[in-house]
């Protein structure tokens, strides 16, 4: 198990890809702290995972974060630190998207999807890097996206967050790589979440049409390389940034 007993915090981890990486780092052997806005969310989250075969022999744990909240993060992260006395890997995944062109934007779209996504990226980061100082490691990974390299039309509150959180992960890979600190990006492409149920089907297709491998990528195939990068098999991947696409962007 490549994560065993690794204290693992998965931000938005109640639904989509971050329930996935949820799962994947349980059955790696993870401690698994899943973090979502709402209890009932979380606890539903909590439950499945309990369920699963790896849930019934490790440890998960739940907890309700809003990531533009620092009181809310800190609690969680000093409740950790007196359960375990250690955090070893951040996934910073949770992110939400407020569509339109720039002419139709409110500032109110703009101003909550940059703090959701890229700033509540640097609070958590921030909450937790000092107890990765001291105990002289960790993993950082940062939820980017395609979008957050090439942009996309409507959406320039998410590609700006997006672009951001890829600064700081390799800021932050300057800063803390000697400390053994390890930081780097993922960037999904069209991924099968729940997030797309509302999208008509004609678009779904031509969506898959742009793919050179004519599918959506699944959850668990982002949750893979989320397992990968906070693995000591990727003891010298820093400052990286991984498209998770099918060729998307070719």
């Amino acid at each position: 198990m490549r994560l065993k007993n690794k204290v693992s915090i998965i931000t938005g981890g109640a639904q989509g890809i971050g329930l996935a990486t949820a799962q994947k780092f349980l059955d790696e052997g993870a401690i698994v702290i899943v973090c979502d806005m709402r209890q009932e969310t979380v606890d539903a989250a909590v439950a499945t995972l309990r369920s699963s075969p790896a849930g019934r022999e490790g440890r998960v744990e739940g907890f309700v974060v809003d990531v533009t909240k620092r009181p809310q993060i800190d609690a969680m992260v000093a409740a950790l630190k007196a359960s375990y006395g250690r955090i070893d890997v951040l996934v910073n995944n949770a992110g939400i998207t407020l569509d339109a062109r720039l002419q139709k934007m409110t500032d109110a779209q703009f101003d909550k999807v940059i703090d959701v996504n890229l700033k509540g990226t640097y609070h958590c980061a921030q909450a937790v890097v000092e107890t990765m100082v001291e105990q002289g490691g960790g993993a950082i990974i940062n939820a980017s996206s395609v979008v957050g390299i090439y942009g996309n039309f409507g959406q320039s509150n998410y590609a700006a967050s997006k672009f951001g959180v890829i600064g700081l992960a390799k800021t932050w890979a300057r800063e803390f790589g000697a400390k053994g600190i390890r930081c780097n990006a993922v960037a999904p492409g069209f991924i099968a979440t729940p997030i797309l149920h509302t999208i008509p089907d004609k678009v779904m297709a031509q969506m898959t049409d742009r793919v050179p491998m004519k599918r959506l990528g699944r959850p668990e195939e982002v949750a893979n390389v989320y397992a990968f990068l906070a693995s000591d098999e990727a003891a010298y991947v820093n400052g990286a940034v991984i498209e998770v696409a099918g060729g998307l962007t070719v």
